[in-house]
């Protein structure tokens, strides 16, 4: 789509609700958790981009939104990753196996991945990088992509050193997340804490290394997707601007209701000139950069 002609699409994605067992919660340092839910229709039908809402207590009635990390739709199992930074995270954090939380998904606008000629460069930041791991999972043998993830503490995943080439990636940056380095997806990690086997930086920076290194043909062939705090996405933008690359921007916003009815989290974009204002939760959480003066 030529540039200045995207539109957001309207939200036609049906919503379940859902009783999701916890099936596993694992706590990693950071107080970062990892949580499996039996959740058979979500499972089945989520799509890298989306969210899963859920309520963290009996006595919140208000939920939570929460980005869908993997699914298995055989098993029916949905992975999030998240961290316990208010009340209600940290009262997901005591759930248990064998508790039953009640839950909406899968909830929003997912990344576009059908054009496979494309190179998908994944770029993610802390709880931003769940849908980038998803994102790379789904992409597995259907077009090629490659992920950055960055984080100021220690990264929730099993992480090994890293067998395959990147172009502009060198010195200390060895290390990947071994469950996509097994699966032949390139991948490569960044910190400005000094994490061993990082790149030292932010991961924005990280993939501009990478793609100033690439090719013309090959640079042309990229799409950028992001998720993460807002100044990591100021950076990726940019970077999308400064290489003519679409990039494609998944938003962290707080939510009431999560399924476009109280308009709560809004965002303005700007489309064939006029001002909208957009709900993140069902017109997003993806939304084309160029489309959002906030990140212009």
């Amino acid at each position: 789509m030529p540039k200045g002609q995207c539109v957001v699409k309207q939200s036609s994605t049906t919503i379940f609700e859902e009783q999701a067992e916890v099936l596993a919660h694992v706590t990693h340092p950071g107080e970062q958790f990892v949580m499996r839910l039996h959740a058979p229709k979500t499972a089945a039908t989520a799509k890298p981009g989306q969210f899963v809402h859920l309520r963290v207590s009996a006595e919140r009635p208000l939920r939570r939104p929460i980005s869908i990390m993997l699914t298995d739709p055989d098993r029916g199992t949905v992975d999030l990753l998240y961290k316990a930074i208010g009340d209600g995270t940290r009262l997901l954090s005591q759930r248990k196996a064998g508790d039953v939380i009640p839950m909406l998904g899968p909830i929003g606008q997912p990344f576009d991945l059908s054009d496979t000629a494309k190179r998908y460069v994944l770029i993610g930041g802390g709880v931003g990088i769940p849908p980038m791991v998803f994102a790379a999972d789904a992409l597995q043998g259907e077009a090629d992509c490659v992920l950055f993830a960055g984080s100021e503490i220690a990264f929730p995943f099993a992480l090994k050193p890293s067998t395959m080439l990147l172009p502009g990636v060198n010195g200390n940056a060895i290390l990947s997340i071994a469950s996509l380095e097994e699966r032949g997806i390139p991948c490569r990690l960044a910190s400005s804490a000094g994490l061993y086997g990082c790149y030292a930086g932010h991961v924005p920076n990280l993939a501009r290394d990478y793609l100033a290194a690439l090719s013309e043909p090959e640079r042309v062939r990229c799409v950028l997707l992001s998720c993460g705090p807002h100044p990591m996405l100021h950076a990726v933008a940019k970077l999308g601007r400064e290489f003519e690359l679409p990039t494609f921007l998944s938003l962290e916003e707080h939510m009431a209701c999560a399924v476009g009815g109280c308009a709560g989290c809004v965002v303005k974009t700007i489309e064939h000139g006029e001002e909208k204002y957009r709900r993140v939760c069902v017109d997003g959480p993806v939304f084309p950069a160029e489309l959002l003066p906030e990140f212009a």
